[in-house]
This record gives structure tokens, C-alpha cells and sequence, in this order.
């Protein structure tokens, strides 16, 4: 083979090793991005289902409106609701960092340490983006949809006041 072909070939196996890299930071991207909205919903779940109900014509707003004030104040005994859907989330949020870190060859305590940055930057980033997306999603979101399918939640709105 000549000197230009093989040039060519390792010029072609870097670029395919180049794509690769690039295809695995992407899924690797994709799969913090579910873990992160996943918590998210999870952790709103005192609002999602009322803003469901009404939007599909299968609650009143007046009931919808009831269902919420019960799951996120905690009314006629939903006290344990809220706070065991945050740790709930929390939960899926450890189990994702563990897998997560588990597949990239983090499994002892050994590499954990050798990995101490990385572990401590990915696990700050994933749950300051999970409280982020929860805060923008149940707050700013939901309460939009609310408002704008009938539900009484006008109060809600910290911006407007």
C-alpha cells in the first residue's frame, strides 16, 4: 500500500473514532437529560395530574382544583404526599447517578476516589439542573397551563406580583 493510502486510512479511522466519541457523549447527554426530567415530573406530580384531568375534559376544575390544594398543601391527610414524592426523586436521581457512573467503570471505592471530580461535578450538575427544571416546570409551566385551562392559581405567580 502507498504511503497516501495509508494516510488516507488513518485519516478515515480517526475521523470514525472522532464520530464515535461524539455519538457517545450524545447518548451519554440523552440519558442525564431523561434522568433530569424525569425526576422533574415525578417531583410535580401534586399539579400534573389536575392540569391532565382538565385539559382531557375528565375533571371539573372546581375538582381538579380540589385534587391539587389536597396533594400539594397537604389536606385531608395527603400530608406524607409531597415529601414522599421529593424523595422519591431523589431516589430515582441517586439510582441514575449510580447506574450512570456504574457503566463509565466507577464500580469500587477504589475508582470512585480516583474519580472524586467528575463524580462531584456530574452529581452538583444533575441535581442543580433536576430542582432548576422542577422549579421551571411546576412553577412557571404548570401554572401557565393552569391558569390558562381555568384552575384558580392566578395567586401563584410570583412574577406578576
Amino acid at each position: 500500500m502507498s504511503e497516501s493510502g495509508e494516510k488516507s486510512l488513518s485519516h478515515s479511522e480517526e475521523k470514525a473514532s472522532s464520530d464515535l466519541e461524539e455519538l457517545s457523549l450524545l447518548d451519554e447527554s440523552k440519558s442525564m437529560w431523561k434522568l433530569i426530567s424525569g425526576s422533574a415530573v415525578l417531583a410535580s406530580m401534586c399539579c400534573l395530574p389536575s392540569v391532565v384531568l382538565v385539559l382531557f375534559g375528565l375533571a371539573s376544575v372546581s375538582s381538579a382544583a380540589a385534587v391539587s390544594n389536597n396533594l400539594y398543601w397537604g389536606l385531608d391527610g395527603y400530608q406524607w404526599f409531597r415529601p414522599a414524592v421529593s424523595a422519591l426523586s431523589l431516589i430515582l436521581i441517586i439510582s441514575g447517578l449510580v447506574l450512570y457512573f456504574r457503566s463509565k467503570g466507577v464500580c469500587t471505592i477504589e475508582q470512585a476516589k480516583r474519580e472524586r471530580k467528575r463524580i462531584i461535578n456530574i452529581s452538583l450538575t444533575v441535581l442543580i439542573s433536576s430542582y432548576l427544571l422542577y422549579l421551571v416546570f411546576n412553577y412557571v409551566i404548570l401554572t401557565e397551563i393552569g391558569i390558562a385551562l381555568g384552575l384558580p392559581w392566578q395567586e401563584s405567580r410570583f412574577w406578576t406580583k
